[in-house]
């Protein structure tokens, strides 16, 4: 059953890529050139790429002009942690329609495999938002390679063709 839902969804979708990060910019944004070259490379769309404060307004900012552009899954990098600042994860959660625990609860599971106990300090989450879905990745490349290659990739296309079911 698995196999023909996958048959039937969209092999690429419009994606925009959102680096929440106080401390970075578009040059030294490693994440989010992790995420924009997997996307690329398995076939699908970047309609944009933004670097926000971790902030509320900017966050909120950066999904309208995802909206605005057409894409069917924001992948936010940053502001996942525990840390003071980081607020992605609250911020997303207010805007949820409907929140998709497991992908939040495979990515620890494959990053306990791969750097153990620190990883239960991942907020990392996703959901869906007028039409489309949103991952929270954490800031660091190595855990924003392993969530799009084991977890978003996979599933991107049948994802969202299950939202317009």
């Amino acid at each position: 059953m698995a196999h023909e839902h996958k048959a039937r969804a969209p092999v690429h979708v419009g994606a925009f890529v959102v680096t929440c990060s106080d401390s970075r910019d578009a040059r030294s944004d490693e994440s989010g050139r992790v995420l924009r070259s997997g996307l690329e490379a398995a076939g699908h769309t970047l309609v944009g790429q933004v670097v926000v404060k971790d902030d509320p307004e900017a966050i909120r900012e950066a999904i309208a002009q995802a909206q605005a552009a057409g894409a069917r899954t924001i992948l936010f990098t940053g502001g996942t942690g525990i840390g003071r600042r980081d607020c992605t994860v609250e911020t997303l959660r207010a805007l949820f329609e409907k929140e998709l625990p497991g992908f939040g609860e495979l990515f620890r599971m494959l990053s306990y495999q791969q750097i153990g106990s620190p990883a239960m300090m991942s907020r990392a989450t996703a959901g869906t938002y007028q039409g489309m879905i949103l991952f929270a990745l954490p800031g660091s490349p190595q855990a924003v390679r392993l969530a799009l290659d084991a977890l978003i990739l996979p599933e991107l296309g049948h994802a969202v063709r299950e939202l317009t079911r």
